[in-house]
């Protein structure tokens, strides 16, 4: 936003959230794996604001880990009393400073930039000393009312204060303002709610337009958008909304999902044109995902990239990984971090891989666990392989190169490393390098005992007689 004032942002974030049932404050619970008030930081950060104030409580030194690294400074407000006093707080650090201060909850955390953007233009171009978002609610609330007298707003009346009259007014107040700095002085009007022992920054617009001021309210966004999280339901319906509005803007990209109401995608992931994804796949942190992917169902994919033409099948995890252009994974398959799966590799089912690099074209197809592994190219991993990469003190790096073949159930004790083209036959334990080209085996020499089966019987049948007698 290109902005011709001076703005000044400041969160409201003392509150405690009792009703939200918990030993933490309400803006550190999380949607989408994101604290509610980094939420409402992230939809500031295109404002280009001078400051950004961030009001606390006492003990809410959460909060200031949780913003560690946003351009924000911290004041706290020592007693809880209200929100007209948590503002005289925030501008203290403000002296000195002329222009417009933005106002809003931490505890909101679906307000968008661009409806912030709007409002902030709406102020501006009509010259408001306070201007308020305001929202049409339609089912039964408590949300402060909007009194107007003609186009301006004339004050914000509580529920628990209005009248029958009053609570039929439909257009309500979002507690989101936009106060002209020369105005900021009218905090020191505001009187202390005696039942609650708090200064109630609604009270400002009324002694704003008795005084004269121009106080305006701007109808955007929607309830929802505007919504503040104040117990578990308010927390879940929020998750909802944003998880609906993520799934339909993929959708406007190019993205098709055959459920969207099982699908969770974070708001930092990236997808690619035409990729298809199936039902209850989670899809977490900065994941990116590239195009014509299928993510088959049950999938949850953690902060990893996937290339283009990847095929993801039923019941897989990946985690902190790469896979790379058309490989193809699971089902049933757990990918840990730090691993890179290379181009048209398979991965296969049951098959658990742990910071490993595997190159292109390699196949893995079945029961394995292949930990702190380097393999190489065209390389197969029999059913039931295994690296051995812990002696119990320390992790051990295993090598397979280019080539290699694997026989089923082959246990490669690390460290250690396979040549070339080199081939281990099944059963084996190899915990010597092997040579390029060659054959490793470590089995015992298979043995026959002729007619043991008949002496065996011969065996059982003297002890069932003996039990008899």
């Amino acid at each position: 936003m290109k902005s011709s004032y001076s703005l000044a942002v400041v969160i409201l974030a003392a509150g405690l959230g009792t009703r939200m049932k918990s030993s933490i404050p309400k803006v550190l619970h999380k949607i989408y794996d994101k604290p509610i008030i980094q939420h409402v930081a992230d939809s500031i950060k295109h404002l280009r604001a001078k400051n950004n104030i961030v009001v606390i409580g006492p003990k809410t030194d959460g909060i200031k880990n949780t913003l560690d690294g946003y351009p924000v400074i911290f004041t706290a407000q020592k007693e809880p009393k209200g929100t007209g006093d948590a503002l005289k707080v925030a501008i203290q650090k403000l002296k000195g400073f002329n222009g417009t201060v933005l106002v809003l909850n931490g505890d909101t955390p679906l307000i968008s930039t661009q409806t912030l953007q709007r409002f902030l233009r709406l102020h501006k171009q009509n010259k408001e000393d306070i201007s308020i978002i305001s929202f049409i609610a339609e089912d039964q609330h408590s949300y402060g009312r909007i009194i107007r007298e003609g186009n301006r707003a004339k004050a914000i009346i509580e529920d628990k204060d209005a009248s029958e009259e009053q609570k039929k007014i439909k257009e309500v107040n979002s507690g989101i303002y936009a106060i002209e700095s020369h105005t900021l002085k009218l905090l020191k009007e505001i009187k202390i709610n005696k039942a609650k022992g708090e200064y109630y920054l609604t009270d400002i617009a009324d002694i704003a337009a008795r005084k004269g001021y121009k106080v305006g309210a701007h109808i955007l966004g929607n309830e929802a958008e505007m919504t503040g999280i104040n117990t578990r339901e308010d927390l879940y319906k929020a998750g909802h909304y944003m998880r609906d509005k993520i799934l339909s803007g993929w959708m406007k990209s190019g993205v098709s999902f055959i459920d969207k109401t099982s699908v969770f995608i974070h708001p930092d992931a990236k997808i690619g044109m035409d990729t298809v994804i199936y039902p209850n796949v989670h899809i977490e942190g900065k994941t990116i995902i590239g195009s014509g992917c299928i993510i088959y169902p049950n999938t949850r994919i953690v902060s990893s990239t996937i290339g283009n033409n990847v095929v993801i099948k039923d019941s897989t995890v990946i985690e902190s990984s790469t896979i790379k252009d058309k490989a193809a994974i699971g089902p049933f398959a757990h990918i840990r971090p730090g691993s890179i799966i290379g181009s048209a590799s398979r991965i296969g089912n049951f098959v658990e891989i742990k910071k490993s690099i595997i190159g292109s074209g390699t196949k893995a197809s079945h029961l394995s666990y292949l930990g702190d592994a380097e393999i190489g190219k065209n390389v197969n991993i029999g059913a039931g392989t295994i690296t051995c990469n812990y002696d119990g003190k320390q992790k051990h790096r295993t090598i397979i190169e280019d080539n290699v073949f694997v026989g089923s159930d082959t246990q490669i004790v690390a460290p250690v490393k396979v040549g070339k083209g080199a081939y281990v036959g099944a059963g084996s334990t190899i915990t010597k390098n092997v040579p390029p080209l060659s054959l490793a085996v470590s089995r015992a020499e298979q043995r026959h005992i002729e007619k043991w089966a008949l002496k065996k019987q011969k065996t059982e049948n003297r002890s069932q007689k003996s039990e008899r007698e």
